[in-house]
């Protein structure tokens, strides 16, 4: 009995020393594939590759925030060891990041200075504060219990996070003035020029990345504590 179970735990320390091994391989290929796509970001925002005419709908940023996505989910089902790695990925860092998103302000600021439409600017500005202020709860529930991913309000609250930023992206496409009378003058045009390009086509997409990875994770903790 003692042979076969410590037979058992040598097994688990192999299985759990590849996965490090893939883990480790991955890493890198990751990080520098982050860094092209985001220095692609700015290169493409330097030469004025998103901005279009008001009579067009904005299909450069469409591409920018939907493409990234796509080649991740795609990399995930096809990829093993990329998927190892997102389901390892710590939840409370992918919770922290979204932290961030109280720079959510910013939107309310611009609308105050006549830069970007109320339509846009409430809803996706007041989202993302909603989101960020609510991190650190969830960052604490998962430091206090790591069951906590399982749980409703760490579900709820990624799912809601999602659809803040697919509603910001979608207020921010409907006015960016090729429907013309619904926002007037003011547009989202200014989304589409450096700096502010980088939160639809670069910061946008990593933190619905994060969600995903998120609830990912939870599904594989519901599964494994089910069985």
């Amino acid at each position: 009995m003692n042979m076969k179970c410590e037979t058992m735990g040598n097994l688990k320390k192999t299985e759990a020393s590849k996965l490090n091994d893939k883990h480790s391989s991955v890493k890198p290929v990751v990080t520098v594939a982050v860094a092209l796509w985001l220095g692609l970001v700015l290169l493409l925002g330097s030469r004025g590759a998103f901005v279009r005419s008001q009579n067009l709908p904005p299909l450069p940023i469409f591409f920018g925030f939907a493409i990234p996505l796509a080649v991740v989910f795609a990399t995930f089902i096809g990829w093993r060891a990329f998927r190892a790695l997102v389901l390892g990925i710590d939840l409370r860092f992918a919770a922290v990041m979204q932290a961030w998103r109280f720079a959510g302000l910013g939107f309310l600021s611009l609308y105050a200075h006549g830069v970007l439409p109320g339509l846009f600017a409430f809803p996706a500005g007041l989202g993302d504060m909603a989101v960020a202020v609510a991190a650190p709860g969830i960052v604490l529930g998962l430091i206090r219990d790591p069951a906590f991913a399982t749980g409703r309000r760490f579900v709820s609250w990624n799912v809601l996070g999602i659809i803040d930023l697919v509603v910001a992206v979608s207020m921010g496409t409907l006015c960016s003035g090729f429907l013309h009378g619904i926002t007037g003058n003011v547009t989202t045009t200014p989304m589409s020029q450096l700096p502010l390009v980088l939160i639809p086509a670069f910061l946008v997409p990593l933190f619905i990345m994060l969600h995903f990875a998120a609830l990912s994770q939870a599904r594989q903790i519901a599964r494994s504590t089910s069985s």
